[in-house]
């Protein structure tokens, strides 16, 4: 078990070793969840995006719309890393 020190403004770090476990880096964050008996649960935050959002991220950047196949091209070759 590892232990940390609260601050004086009630704040604390986690180990290094403890965000690598989480697979957290720097700029991602942390939720917790209140568990009876003054617990928490502590994991990394999965990000809560939209479609709506995506869109309106791109909505102008292009000259002209992509085809279905293009989008499909690009999707796939993101998941495959090559982007």
């Amino acid at each position: 078990m590892t232990s940390l020190t609260v601050t004086m403004k009630g704040q604390v770090t986690l180990k290094r070793e403890l965000l690598q476990h989480l697979g957290i880096k720097p700029g991602d964050r942390i939720a917790l969840d209140k568990l009876p008996g003054g617990e928490l649960r502590v994991r990394a935050e999965q990000p809560a995006g939209s479609i709506g959002a995506f869109i309106g991220r791109h909505a102008g950047k292009v000259e002209k719309p992509l085809s279905l196949d293009e989008m499909n091209e690009i999707a796939a070759s993101g998941w495959a890393g090559e982007r």
